[in-house]
């Protein structure tokens, strides 16, 4: 998962959990909110009345000591004043309920007060409805929840428009300095503009290693190309001096038998420098793609130079290939080095009577093209490793294998931008699909 995809993801988790908890806490806080505003309101009018009895008296409210009452035409509030007894005391805020003469019983948030005046005790009551305060909670609630919507939104629009802000450096490091890439030829380098320093030293951090990988390269394959073309020099020469030994009189069968392994080895030398040496000139873009030959012929070349060895194991041989498919903008000489390799290796594995079986398929904007063989298979564990140079196999411990075979199809199907999928089962056969990109292929 992708940095983004997951600060998206976890911005818009944080920001539900803050709704639910919201939602689960924002009753309790509008009640209490609902409340002090109840209270406070009371106080007030508390504090109000007060004053007018210190002003007119309290004979305002109170006559012939008769208690005073006073309600609201739903009775969503009333006023209470009567006298109390002197020693009574009483300054509280808190629910209670009242009983009406019509039967009803209402609850109320009450306001109880004592004062005194003129040596009298008077105990003063104001109540606030409970279900005028659900009925005031309700629309704050609402008010309270859009809000929250509102503000969530706001955030998760700037978090994403921080984020792909922060993140900008990060994605374009990933796509010049490593998507951007084709090993391994590297581009020049462009330092990525930044204000975070983690992704500065990232930037540089990958260019210098990008820098040391390209240098690396570079000298290993110069130092393969120039020891290659300096091996074949003295492999000519002792080739020579062995062939002008033959040609001595009084030469002995024994020394002959010597020379003739000599012989032998000095052509498994020279196969494997002409490889190495076909490899260099390959990955160093030595040869020009500028052929047409149809997908067919080219295999029927291949065809012709291994049938003897098709013979002489017995095995079957079958193309499947539409004969209007033409390979374009392709090197030929590498091609048929591409299917010769794989087609030998097939060959070259397989068992007595078995076969070898080629066929294409048009694909998404892409051609595919399969070898499939009955073979011997390739272990599991082993196919990730079967294009590394120099590496052999159990399957392959031979004296004239060189484990260069495949690093060679590696090498022309990158130099063509063919992409290679390998299917195996051990005791069972190999299929090796070649990928072509619509751009080698054209069908008439």
């Amino acid at each position: 998962m992708r940095l983004r995809t997951k600060l998206t993801l976890f911005n818009a988790i944080s920001k539900l959990v803050i709704v639910v908890l919201f939602v689960l806490l924002v009753p309790v806080l509008i009640k209490n909110i609902s409340s002090n505003y109840v209270d406070s309101k009371l106080i007030k009018q508390k504090n109000k009345l007060l004053q007018i009895v210190k002003s007119r008296g309290i004979e305002t409210y109170i006559e012939n000591g008769e208690a005073y009452g006073s309600y609201l035409p739903l009775k969503e509030e009333y006023i209470g004043l009567d006298e109390v007894e002197p020693g009574f005391f009483l300054d509280t805020i808190k629910l209670g309920k009242r009983k009406f003469s019509e039967g009803d019983t209402l609850e109320y948030r009450i306001l109880s007060h004592t004062f005194k005046v003129k040596n009298h005790n008077y105990l003063l009551e104001i109540g606030k409805s409970v279900d005028t305060l659900d009925e005031t909670s309700a629309p704050l609630q609402n008010i309270a929840f859009q809000v929250l919507l509102g503000m969530i939104l706001l955030t998760i629009l700037a978090d994403q428009f921080y984020s792909n802000y922060v993140l900008k450096p990060l994605r374009l490091i990933i796509k010049t300095k490593l998507v951007g890439q084709k090993f391994p030829n590297f581009n020049s380098y462009r330092k990525v503009r930044t204000t975070t320093s983690d992704f500065e030293y990232l930037d540089i951090s990958i260019h210098k290693m990008v820098e040391t990988i390209a240098d690396k390269f570079q000298k290993e394959r110069e130092f393969i190309s120039n020891a290659s073309h300096e091996l074949m020099t003295p492999i000519s020469i002792l080739q020579s001096k062995i062939e002008n030994m033959f040609e001595e009189e009084d030469i002995s069968d024994d020394l002959k038998g010597r020379l003739i392994e000599m012989q032998k080895i000095l052509n498994r030398l020279k196969s494997i420098t002409k490889t190495l040496l076909l490899i260099s000139q390959i990955e160093n873009e030595q040869f020009l793609k500028e052929d047409k030959v149809p997908v067919v012929e080219l295999l029927q070349d291949v065809y012709d130079e291994i049938s003897i060895r098709l013979q002489d194991k017995n095995i079957s041989y079958s193309i499947d290939i539409p004969e209007n498919w033409n390979l374009v903008n392709i090197n030929k000489f590498l091609l048929f080095n591409l299917f010769f390799n794989l087609i030998n290796n097939a060959i070259k594995y397989n068992n007595e009577g078995g076969y070898i079986q080629i066929t294409g398929i048009a694909g998404h904007n892409n051609f595919i093209i399969s070898i499939t063989d009955n073979g011997i298979g390739i272990d599991a564990e082993a196919i990730p490793f079967i294009f590394n140079r120099f590496k052999k196999f159990r399957q392959s411990l031979r004296q004239d294998s060189f484990g260069l075979g495949l690093p060679i199809v590696k090498s022309i199907a990158t130099f063509h931008d063919i992409d290679m999928e390998v299917i195996s089962v051990k005791d069972t056969g190999s299929t090796f699909k070649l990928i072509f990109p619509a751009t080698l292929i054209v069908v008439n």
